[in-house]
């Protein structure tokens, strides 16, 4: 049976990958695995551990706290509503991410503003 915290973390591993434009292959390659173990990873069928996950985030550029963050309460508060069950399976979510952190930081502050009003006059 899955461990909540360990599908969690394959998730975070998914989303970060996806967000730098990597393969499942070329992470593997850069861990020293073979693809099939990331994909494992992924879905939280096996566990990673601790030397495993540093060497993912050392290739992915993130600490390895990025793979905890949301686990504190499950979903944020408020907002349980309004997001899918697994907004990182959501490729057009994704694609939004990527999208956003591909605009100049000054214009970025300003749409995230923008984005921050719309949301809360819905």
């Amino acid at each position: 049976m899955k461990h909540p915290v360990d599908v969690h973390v394959g998730k975070r591993v998914r989303h970060r990958r996806w967000m730098v434009g990597m393969t499942q292959q070329q992470l593997a390659e850069r861990v020293g695995i073979k693809f099939q173990q990331i994909q494992k990873y992924e879905t939280g069928m096996n566990r990673v551990s601790a030397s495993r996950l540093w060497d993912i985030s050392d290739a992915l550029g993130v600490p390895i706290s990025f793979f905890f963050e949301g686990l504190e309460g499950g979903v944020e508060r408020g907002m349980e509503q309004h997001l899918p069950d697994d907004i990182l399976a959501d490729k057009e979510a994704l694609e939004l991410i990527r999208s956003y952190y591909s605009i100049p930081e000054n214009q970025r502050r300003r749409l995230f503003e923008l984005a921050r009003v719309l949301s809360d006059a819905a």
